[in-house]
């Protein structure tokens, strides 16, 4: 099955070559130039991943996230400004899974969109292959199959990445892994990666799955290297 990108950029430079790139590559491409058409697009075509830029008429990227994020775990690169740090960090914080910092190459954007669609094809044919190996920590449930992640019994609202990044460390309990390995394991990155992305998604999943953040219980930091799951000698 071809998968569709939707790209959702004002500057028809960018969408024209977007386009054209992905399209090279076998991608069905669709286009919106405004915020109101890429959510339009996004519940009418169904897009394996968006390319969303966060500056738009109409309706800004930020909403468009947002309202993506609420209702489905659709994967989402977002186009940010050149040394804007502070969206990019927003901008993952909101859900994002990766970012692209304009002006891009369209062969790096291709690059990203191959990763994506490449680790979310890897995630579902390894649920199809898994009946339903609960893992149960504590309070924690993380149910691989169905991707649901319950905490005191109550489902816990994750994204596409925060669900891989917590099954990738459960599955792997005391095992310490740097940011630049979590970030080639789960982003494919590992030639143009940012561990700005790690640090986000870490402090996300923690306000979602940890009784207390600030002191978790599940994803532990090891000073100087990185995270783990569980462990009594790290905080």
């Amino acid at each position: 099955m071809v998968a569709t990108i939707l790209v959702a950029d004002d500057e028809r430079n960018i969408t024209d070559v977007c386009r054209r790139y992905l399209e090279l590559e076998g991608y069905r491409v669709v286009v919106a130039d405004d915020g109101h058409q890429a959510l339009e697009l996004w519940r009418s075509e169904k897009p394996d991943v968006v390319v969303l830029d966060l500056m738009m008429p109409r309706i800004d990227g930020w909403k468009v996230c947002e309202e993506i994020r609420t209702n489905q775990d659709t994967p989402v690169i977002m186009l940010t400004a050149l040394g804007e740090e502070r969206d990019r960090i927003v901008g993952l914080t909101m859900g994002a899974d990766d970012y692209l910092v304009k002006p891009f190459s369209p062969r790096e954007l291709v690059l990203r969109v191959k990763a994506i669609l490449r680790r979310t094809n890897r995630m579902s044919r390894a649920s199809a292959d898994v009946l339903e190996d609960v893992i149960r920590i504590g309070e924690l449930e993380i149910h691989p199959s169905s991707r649901i992640v319950k905490v005191n019994g109550k489902d816990v609202d994750l994204t596409l990445k925060e669900f891989d990044l917590l099954q990738y460390l459960a599955q792997h309990p005391e095992q310490v892994f740097s940011r630049n390995q979590l970030l080639n394991q789960l982003w494919d990155m590992d030639f143009y990666g940012d561990t700005t992305t790690v640090t986000v998604h870490i402090r996300r999943l923690r306000e979602k799955v940890e009784e207390n953040p600030s002191q978790p219980r599940y994803i532990r930091t090891v000073w100087g290297i990185g995270y783990k799951f569980g462990g009594r000698d790290a905080t």
